[in-house]
């Protein structure tokens, strides 16, 4: 038997609806690994989940896909993993492998795509089982927990930043500067990009200038100049307008959230210039190999802060209220 915060029904997260319980321990199949949990990182998506903002394919489900651990156990086939090795798992659990986009390298857009914590049971427990050609071998340089950030908000930032076709030089803003905005800034500056942060919270300002923003203010203020590309991170409809006042020609905004609210009706004029507005989606497997290399050249550091797995309602409270700065992580 293992631990696991298990999900009957979504629910405001303030009442609790992560139920503490016993669960049998899964057994791998054939080319899959059980990984012994170390540590799961806690993401807007796992809210989203459990808040029912974004519609579950299955109940109960245990959340949670940014995970770290080690493989206690491997299936029949298994011939890139060993019992003990460290591995880690994302958001992306299995794809067809057949369709025009897995064939074109573009997996993440799969209709077939299954997903961590959220087809199959993710990390939110002591265990859980992966395929092992969605598993990851991770950098030696970070630490279990400091590793999960890499895992969902470090791909997909990373994935926004290559969407969002900022150049060596360019101005980069962001939107938002929760867990994946705190890792792409230090990918942008590595770059050498400038970085404009709008957020309202005092706290992720203050630590979007210890992380090297060129200029920090609300969705509402000037900033210097325009610019020449953006990433939304807020789930909030509202600051696409706003973003788009502060964008040159040409320049991109990279959507980054899975679920956004309402985008207000606006002029034509704020995307007439050739400005793009795009979507991420997901990511693929080539991301997170690319990602994990960088993370150990650069190197980058991640802010996390640790919780017991029992804790993850409160948690994710505190996550909806901004009461942290970077990332949460649960460890079993």
């Amino acid at each position: 038997m293992m631990k696991a915060q298990l999900l009957y029904q979504p629910a405001d997260v303030r009442s609790a609806p992560l139920q503490l319980v016993d669960l049998p321990l899964p057994q791998p199949g054939p080319r899959q690994i059980l990984i012994r949990v170390s540590a799961c990182g806690v993401c807007h998506t796992d809210l989203h989940e459990v808040e029912g903002d974004i519609e579950l394919p299955r109940q109960p489900i245990v959340p949670g896909h940014q995970v770290v651990g080690v493989v206690d156990m491997v299936g029949e086939e298994v011939k890139t993993f060993a019992i003990g090795d460290r591995a880690g798992t994302v958001w992306l659990y299995r794809t067809c492998g057949q369709c025009k986009f897995c064939r074109s390298g573009r997996e993440n857009l799969c209709e077939q795509a299954e997903f961590t914590g959220y087809h199959a049971n993710g990390g939110y427990a002591e265990a859980m089982v992966v395929d092992e050609e969605f598993a990851y071998q991770l950098p030696v340089a970070l630490n279990d927990a400091e590793a999960t950030p890499l895992l969902c908000g470090g791909v997909i930032g990373y994935r926004a930043l290559k969407l969002s076709q900022v150049q060596d030089g360019e101005t980069l803003g962001l939107y938002g500067f929760g867990n994946s905005a705190h890792i792409t800034i230090q990918i942008a500056r590595y770059w050498g990009c400038q970085v404009y942060v709008f957020t309202r919270s005092p706290g992720h300002q203050e630590h979007a200038r210890a992380l090297g923003a060129a200029w920090v203010g609300t969705a509402d203020d000037q900033p210097p100049e325009l610019l020449d590309a953006a990433i939304i991170f807020a789930p909030a409809g509202e600051l696409i307008p706003k973003a788009l006042r502060v964008l040159s020609r040409g320049g991109t905004i990279a959507l980054a959230g899975i679920h956004m609210s309402a985008i207000p009706e606006m002029p034509y004029a704020l995307l007439y210039g050739e400005r793009t507005l795009r979507s991420v989606a997901n990511s693929t497997r080539e991301d997170v190999r690319e990602l994990l290399a960088l993370a150990a050249e650069i190197p980058i550091h991640t802010d996390v802060t640790t919780f017991p797995l029992a804790e993850a309602n409160e948690v994710l409270l505190a996550m909806k209220e901004s009461r942290f700065n970077g990332d949460a992580v649960l460890l079993p």
